[in-house]
């Protein structure tokens, strides 16, 4: 068992970084990304004498699992209220975002359609990998990609900035 740890210290000294990636790409918080990987890892600590093949693609697979599972067990903690609180004078909020939000149209994914979205476009994992990832069939990563895609195409903050950017150059 002593052989086992050492090479899973290499692991994650090496792909840490971009595993890290991953998950920030599928909760768009860093605190949610570095508890997600925690725990994807320590799950995969557990059972690294018996993984077979790309450790690499188990953690992703472990990862993505515990993401999908994760809003049925944890409270999000916040409470709706009738009144926003009131921004402070020097509130600089509104110099950082912008129009089109990427982050919130994914937000605004069902979360298969996002991890889809996160392993085949942002981690460039073929369709075979993403569906091996998930745990799903070929053509359910082609459906969710599909159906991702074009539910970003009509998100109304992408379609704004993607109209505003075409006026610009026509007479």
């Amino acid at each position: 068992m002593a052989a086992e740890k050492p090479a899973f210290d290499d692991f994650v000294a090496a792909r840490s970084t971009v595993l890290l990636r991953t998950a920030y790409l599928l909760t768009h918080d860093h605190a949610l990304a570095e508890d997600l990987l925690q725990t994807a890892l320590t799950k995969s600590w557990f059972a690294w004498s018996r993984i077979s093949g790309s450790p690499e693609a188990y953690v992703r697979k472990v990862m993505v699992n515990t993401f999908a599972s994760s809003w049925r067990r944890r409270w999000n903690g916040e409470l709706a209220t009738a009144e926003l609180p009131e921004r402070g004078a020097d509130d600089t909020a509104d110099a950082v975002t912008t129009e089109h939000d990427l982050w919130a149209a994914m937000a605004r994914l069902p979360r298969r359609q996002r991890a889809v979205v996160v392993l085949r476009y942002f981690d460039d994992l073929t369709e075979v990998q993403t569906a091996d990832v998930l745990g799903c069939s070929l053509g359910t990563v082609k459906s969710q990609a599909s159906k991702a895609l074009a539910k970003l195409r009509i998100d109304p903050g992408l379609a704004e900035h993607h109209a505003g950017a075409g006026t610009g150059g026509e007479s």
